[in-house]
Order: C-alpha cells, then sequence, then structure tokens
C-alpha cells in the first residue's frame, strides 16, 4: 500500500480510546486513495444499461470505511451522518466508461438454491439451473479517486488509521460491485484549513453548490445527484439523502465563486 503517511501532530491510535458521537469534527482528515481496473456504482435510477454513477457517492465510501474496519452491514450509517463526518472526493484520472455485457444469475429468493438440503452448516447461492440473464453494465475503466475524510468518532478514526497504516483491510474493499476489487492507498493525516478565497480552484468534485462552477471554454463540466447518506431500518437502509455533485470529466480541477473550501496537503477541496 502506499506512500508515508505525513502527520500533523500525534499518534490517534490508543487502547483506551473510545467513540464520543458529541465531539466536534477535527482540525485534521485521513487521506488515502482508491483505484482499480473496474468500478460500477450503480445508479438509483436505470434502464436497460445498468449505468454507474462517475463521482463514487458518498454512502459508497462510508461503505469502503466499514469494510476495512470491519463493522457489520447496517451498523455505521450514524458515524457518518452530515453533522458527524465530512469528505472530500476528488477524482485523479480522467472518468471514462464502457459498456460490458455480463452473465447473470437472479438472486430473488425463488430463485435461490440451498444447500445442502439437511444440516445446520447450510448457505443459499443462485440456482445454477436457472437460464442465465444478460445485462450490459456501464462500468468505470482504471477509476482513481482520492479521499480526505474528517470524523467526529474518534475510536472509528483511529481504527481505520491503523488499518490504513497498516495496509490491511477486514473485508475486501471493493468499487461498488463485489468483483471490482479496490486497491487503498494511505496518503496521510493532514491539517485542514479553511479558504476564504472568494474565487478559488477546487480539485475535488463541487458539493451543492454546482450554480457556483465557472465554466470555461473546452471543459467539460458534469453533474450528478448521488446517495449520500443512509439509515438502518427494519427491512436494512433507507436512502436518507441525496447530493448534487459536478466534476470535470478529465479529473482537471473546477474554477468556483464564493464557495466554503480547504486546503489540504497543497491542495483545496470541498467538504462536505
Amino acid at each position: 500500500m502506499g506512500r508515508s503517511s505525513t502527520d500533523a501532530g500525534g499518534s490517534d491510535a490508543g487502547a483506551s480510546e473510545r467513540p464520543r458521537r458529541g465531539d466536534a469534527l477535527p482540525e485534521t482528515c485521513l487521506s488515502f486513495e482508491l483505484r482499480g481496473p473496474w468500478g460500477h456504482f450503480r445508479r438509483v435510477a436505470g434502464n436497460v444499461v445498468k449505468q454507474t454513477y462517475r463521482i463514487v457517492p458518498r454512502t459508497t465510501v462510508a461503505g469502503i470505511v466499514a469494510a476495512i474496519v470491519g463493522l457489520d452491514r447496517d451498523s455505521y450509517y450514524d458515524a457518518f451522518g452530515p453533522s458527524v463526518s465530512a469528505m472530500a472526493v476528488e477524482p485523479v484520472a480522467p472518468l471514462r466508461t464502457m459498456n460490458l455485457p455480463q452473465n447473470t444469475l437472479s438472486t430473488a429468493k425463488e430463485h435461490m438454491a440451498t444447500m445442502p438440503s439437511r444440516g445446520h452448516a447450510r448457505v443459499s447461492l443462485p440456482d445454477p439451473t436457472e437460464p442465465r440473464q444478460q445485462h450490459n453494465y456501464e462500468v468505470l475503466v482504471d477509476p482513481a479517486y482520492r479521499i480526505d475524510l474528517r470524523l467526529a468518532d474518534e475510536e472509528l478514526r483511529c481504527r481505520l488509521r491503523a488499518r490504513l497504516e497498516s495496509g490491511t483491510s477486514y473485508y475486501p474493499p471493493s468499487l461498488g460491485l463485489s468483483e471490482h476489487l479496490a486497491e487503498v492507498e494511505y496518503l496521510g493525516k493532514f491539517e485542514v484549513t479553511p479558504n476564504d478565497a472568494e474565487t478559488t480552484t477546487v480539485d475535488s468534485a463541487v458539493v451543492e453548490a454546482v450554480d457556483d462552477v465557472e465554466l470555461e471554454p473546452g471543459s467539460e463540466v458534469r453533474v450528478e445527484r448521488s446517495p449520500a447518506f443512509m439509515e438502518a431500518d427494519g427491512d436494512g437502509r433507507t436512502t436518507t439523502g441525496f447530493r448534487s455533485q459536478a466534476y470535470a470529466a478529465d479529473a482537471s480541477p473546477l474554477r468556483v465563486h464564493d464557495v466554503e473550501t480547504a486546503e489540504v496537503d497543497g491542495r483545496r477541496v470541498m467538504f462536505a
């Protein structure tokens, strides 16, 4: 995994630390890079082609962090709420896609086969005797993102940093679909310095301020609205919030006006 850590202050790790949900966001962030040969972040609204978001959604980043530290499914949504977390997502490679046909088996309950038929150790799998269905998936080619993450939950922050520093993960992290495994590179812990310039260039995606992006000739700026927050319910999870994100398809910085930004590691980003 990665480059050496750049620390601004002492180590977060410590056996005596416990989560304090009321804590304010720290003045530092943990930065890491996600990349892989393929990625697919399924759009909520779709058609015959299963389309993907270009920018990794906030909820997906939360799931990747949960996989790295080993949190149970549907157990971590509160730690990534709007008042106790903030992240900046920067595409560090051009966002390219292609359509990839795939043969799939249905995972609906009526199409699952339980093996063995008796005993305590049983597992349900798609029935291999069912006919395959062909779907076209829009997939990202060589996606790469830098994540700058601030968490109020001190214990979660410490656990994540320890995993990132050691280059280990409790569950395999993936870029959307489980078969699109992700490479995670720890970049370090950095100070977050507010930037009060009225007009500035932002390296990360611009969140919920798409009208403040300055359009320039030859610059291809795109906007997408993706899931940002979730909560657990009786049947699993429910999306409780979406956010619009503006970005350049070639991963170049965007110029913005009257937007609250911050400096991290010599870059300007927007936390949300």
